[in-house]
């Protein structure tokens, strides 16, 4: 349980909302170039500012050393445009221009604080581990201890970067009680719904180039017995075709150069378990000089170019299993679908999934770009607005930032 904007009257308090609307950026003039995440936390800020509040928000903008690492002006200025209500950008977190930027708000009114990873205390390394470092840590941290005074609530809508620990994220719930944003409460109760109780054939589709928490996911679905059948593909796919004694050449030396050869034991044990519910493609779609070559597998002849897709068969049968399934969960491409010419995979399996009946996810990241790119994203029931959260949270691990809302739902709740 967590607690929510409904339990709450905001009228008159001073909120700090934590949103993830780190976005694309054109590093040359600054402009945004995507805006998905900024218009997905414009609910929960209208919301809090019809009912009253004085909302601060908090957010970051890419790490240090990246190109696209700046301010958050820019996106104070898109924030405006999509709300249709004014967003002070204050370029300060905790000194005497936000503080005092604070102090003299009127109920309704927003201010968007700097990017908090200008500071120091945001990115230390400590914030990683997570076990063993209690919110008191990060809260008392100074860029925290400067400003938690002038907030009332602490409502956290930032569910893309859930699983981290950093003091933005979960240092001011020591202090107040922390509260789910409306996005936070969407992905939560979606996706719980889709590992815990889904409508049966429940349907995971597993491809991308995270191995190591793709296969987490593949163990927490079918050891708990949340999925009826896992589909593969991508370099999650060519892991399973080594463990099923394929000789995919060239390949395994990529996936040995990206650290997840030690995955291959992991798969056997799967396919030894739950070889019946595991599907690995049977056709793939090579790139041989730059072209597409598709090739039927066979356990006796090596493969020799990489492997860029899956091939035409592999996604008949997909498709028929797909059709036929009534949860469909999905996360990372069939390929390397940037290249036209190995797009073809992701294409039809999204499409595939477009034209069935089933509740549909889509997890974030690139397979949420390539549904933009195929045309297909308002034909799925849920894009998750988290990549790295989402898969952590399907494959059942703790994300700190909901730990936190579950604790102060305990002590709050009265």
């Amino acid at each position: 349980m967590l607690l929510t904007i409904d339990d709450f009257d905001f009228n008159g308090k001073t909120v700090a909302l934590r949103v993830d609307i780190n976005s694309p950026i054109d590093v040359n003039n600054g402009i945004i170039l995507d805006d998905t995440r900024i218009k997905a936390c414009v609910d929960t800020i209208k919301e809090l500012s019809n009912k009253g509040a004085k909302v601060v928000i908090l957010a970051h903008q890419s790490r240090p050393g990246k190109k696209d690492f700046t301010t958050l002006q820019s996106h104070a200025v898109k924030l405006s445009e999509v709300l249709g209500m004014e967003v002070e950008y204050i370029d300060d977190m905790f000194g005497s221009h936000a503080i005092n930027s604070i102090k003299r708000m009127s109920n309704g009114d927003i201010l968007l604080l700097e990017n908090v990873r200008f500071y120091s205390e945001e990115v230390l390394n400590d914030w990683k581990k997570w076990e063993g470092i209690t919110p008191k840590k990060q809260a008392k941290t100074i860029m925290l201890k400067k400003i938690y005074i002038l907030f009332d609530y602490f409502i956290n809508d930032a569910f893309a970067a859930a699983h981290r620990a950093q003091p933005s994220l979960v240092g001011l719930a020591y202090y107040m009680p922390a509260i789910a944003g409306r996005i936070m409460e969407k992905e939560i109760k979606i996706l719980s719904k889709v590992i815990q109780n889904p409508e049966r054939p429940s349907i995971f589709v597993l491809g991308g180039a995270k191995v190591d928490d793709s296969i987490d996911v593949i163990k927490n679905v079918l050891n708990n017995n949340f999925a009826d059948k896992v589909l593969t593909t991508g370099i999650v796919a060519n892991i399973f075709l080594i463990a099923k004694g394929y000789n995919i050449g060239p390949n395994k030396k990529l996936i040995e150069d990206m650290g997840y050869l030690n995955q291959v034991e992991i798969a056997k044990e799967l396919l030894n378990k739950h070889g019946n519910k595991i599907v690995i493609p049977i056709d793939v779609a090579l790139n041989v000089n730059g072209t597409r070559k598709e090739v039927k597998l066979n356990l006796n002849e090596e493969i020799t170019h990489p492997i860029h897709d899956i091939g035409s068969e592999t996604i008949k049968l997909y498709d028929e299993i797909i059709s036929n399934a009534k949860t469909i969960v999905a996360n990372g491409p069939a390929g390397v679908f940037e290249n036209k010419n190995f797009l073809k995979g992701t294409e039809e399996l999204l499409k595939s999934m477009a034209k069935t009946y089933a509740f549909t996810v889509i997890g974030g990241g690139h397979l949420s770009a390539a549904a933009g790119v195929v045309g297909v994203s308002d034909k799925i029931n849920h894009i998750s607005t988290g990549g790295g959260a989402c898969i952590e949270f399907l494959a059942g691990k703790k994300l700190p930032v909901i730990e936190l809302l579950k604790e102060s739902y305990q002590k709050y709740k009265k």
